[in-house]
Order: C-alpha cells, then sequence, then structure tokens
C-alpha cells in the first residue's frame, strides 16, 4: 500500500521496484548501521554485519573484488604425470596395503578381521545379552523373597492372635545381663 506523505511516497514495506521512498528508507538505514560500524573500530564484524542485512531486509553477502589468479597457485601438470598416481592407488587397494589392522592381527587382514567379529560376537552378544538375561532371572539366591513372604506371613499370624506385631520381650529379660548404675558412672546413654 502505497501513502503520500509530504510529498514523498510511503509505503508499508521497503520494496525492491525501486522508487525513492524506498531507497530513501534505505540510505537512512545505511547511515545508522554505517555510525555502528564506526563505533566499532572500524571492522565490520559479524555482529554488525548480521545486524545490518537484518536492518535491509534482506541477506547481503559481502564479496571480494580481487583478481582470482593472484590468490592461488597453479601448477601445470602433463596428462602422463596426473595418470601416473591413479595406478599405485588401486594397486594398493587390490593389495591390502591401505587396509588398516583393528588390533588383533597385523600381518593378515583376513585373520584380523575373523578375530574382530568373534571377538565382538562373544563379548557383545553372550556376555552382555545372554548374561543380562540370565542375571535377570536368576533364582533367589540371598533368600530375600523367602524372608518378606515370612514376615508378612508372621505379621498375619500375630494379628489374628491379638499379640503386638513386635513383642517388647522379643529377649527375655533374665537372660540379659546389663551393667548396674554404679557400673555405668558418669557415662552417657543414648537410646
Amino acid at each position: 500500500m502505497t501513502v503520500l506523505v509530504g510529498g514523498f511516497a510511503q509505503h508499508d514495506e521497503i520494496s525492491d521496484d525501486g522508487c525513492e521512498a524506498c531507497l530513501s528508507k534505505y540510505a537512512l538505514r545505511f547511515k545508522r548501521m554505517s555510525g555502528l560500524m564506526r563505533l566499532n573500530g572500524g571492522q565490520g564484524s559479524l555482529l554488525v554485519r548480521a545486524l545490518f542485512q537484518q536492518a535491509a531486509g534482506r541477506n547481503a553477502r559481502l564479496i571480494s573484488s580481487s583478481q582470482k589468479n593472484r590468490d592461488a597457485a597453479t601448477i601445470d601438470v602433463s596428462k602422463k604425470a596426473a595418470a601416473k598416481p591413479a595406478e599405485p592407488a588401486a594397486k594398493a587397494a587390490a593389495s591390502g596395503k591401505n587396509w588398516v589392522s583393528y588390533g588383533f592381527d597385523t600381518k593378515n587382514e583376513a585373520d584380523d578381521k575373523n578375530a574382530m567379529h568373534a571377538s565382538f560376537f562373544f563379548s557383545v552378544t553372550l556376555c552382555l545379552v545372554f548374561g543380562t538375561f540370565y542375571w535377570a532371572y536368576l533364582p533367589d539366591t540371598q533368600l530375600q523373597d523367602w524372608s518378606q513372604r515370612e514376615a508378612y506371613l508372621e505379621l498375619r499370624r500375630r494379628e489374628a492372635a491379638g499379640l503386638e506385631p513386635i513383642s517388647k520381650d522379643y529377649i527375655d529379660p533374665s537372660l540379659m545381663v546389663l551393667p548396674s548404675d554404679e557400673e555405668l558412672g558418669d557415662s552417657e546413654i543414648v537410646i
């Protein structure tokens, strides 16, 4: 939408159609951003560049205008010289020269792969997978389940008989030998 303000055409958004109002908005934004760049010491940091790109309303890339022939060195290679390096690479791949050992056998590639596969099969599949399955389904060797069941049965029996869950005379007091007050003296008794 275009509105006439003070003799200039004003748009809701900055457009690329080349109207003078849009160009003046670009110039105003550019002046503000160039002031930020000067505050930064003349060096265009990434943050300031990103702010400038966002303020301009579009993504822009800064382009180097240097000549490309100065930037890179070239080497003139003949066709015969370029074809020779491919032959040793093909021979090395066929003969296994570029083979990197897994650490099981440094002389023979097939033995190295077989030893690696066998060791990982036994360690991962047999030990970890089947070992975990076996450990999870082991019988109760500590008898923890049995002792808990027995405790519940004993509690039910004592409740049905009208007794306390645990008797205060769990041990017969006549069997216990306690020190007298004189023997204890001033020692602290923690209950």
